[in-house]
């Protein structure tokens, strides 16, 4: 699995690419913004642990661009800061970030965080499952989801492997409101790490790529209280 490692402070990027290798894990460092995502652009790596605060462009701003063109992989983003407080972590969580390490951590937790994240990717599979509604066709086995946008139009939508899960465990139960707690076990079990609030990052995105109107979803909507439900009025 490849690591890169984007922090400014030469003492704390060392210290994170010695734990990380020792585990296994290939690392690569940058230690600004720019040379953040160009690094990433080359070496695509499975994971991103990206520091908040970076001269150049900030943590946020990387994270928001890998998001909007991620590339042949759509990586797992450990958002880290010195700050620690709650407007922080959602503002980081908002921009896709997948979890989120207040320093000064310790190193065994820096490993069971990117071992929870790293291992999301293989918890779904292995079930000849074919969903269907009258807008969308999800093959589990093939893991394929394809929207119907017209009657002899289909759309294949590329999705990750976290907004894949999460379109296939909405449609296998139309319907059902999820909150956020049901959704975090059903994806992620034991290995999860972090704030339920990346459950909304993720519905926010797969929104974007298969609402019509994201900001009015049809689709994929918010039961106030409770958390979310599929509709798929046909």
């Amino acid at each position: 699995m490849e690591i890169l490692i984007v922090e400014d402070e030469p003492e704390i990027a060392k210290l994170i690419q010695l734990t990380l290798e020792k585990e296994g894990f290939s690392c690569q460092q940058s230690r600004d913004g720019l040379s953040a995502l160009q690094t990433f652009q080359q070496q695509q790596p499975d994971l991103i642990i990206l520091d908040l605060m970076l001269p150049g462009l900030d943590g946020l701003e990387v994270c928001a661009r890998i998001r909007q063109k991620p590339g042949p992989k759509d990586p797992y983003i450990l958002m880290l800061t010195a700050k620690g407080e709650e407007i922080d972590r959602v503002i980081g969580l908002s921009t896709g970030a997948d979890d989120y390490l207040v320093k000064p951590f310790s190193p065994r937790e820096l490993v069971a965080r990117v071992r929870a994240l790293l291992r999301r990717s293989l918890r779904q599979g292995g079930n000849s499952l074919i969903y269907k509604t009258p807008h969308f066709t999800v093959d589990v086995d093939q893991r394929t989801a394809q929207r119907q946008l017209h009657p002899d139009r289909l759309e294949t939508l590329d999705l990750t492997t976290l907004e894949f899960n999460l379109l296939s465990t909405f449609i296998s139960q139309p319907n059902r409101a999820w909150n956020r707690t049901q959704l975090i076990d059903k994806l992620w079990g034991d290995d999860f790490f972090g704030d339920e609030r990346v459950v909304d990052t993720h519905v926010a995105r797969l929104r974007k790529k298969i609402e019509p109107d994201p900001a009015n979803p049809t689709f994929i909507k918010t039961v106030i209280g409770i958390g979310y439900k599929f509709e798929d009025p046909g």
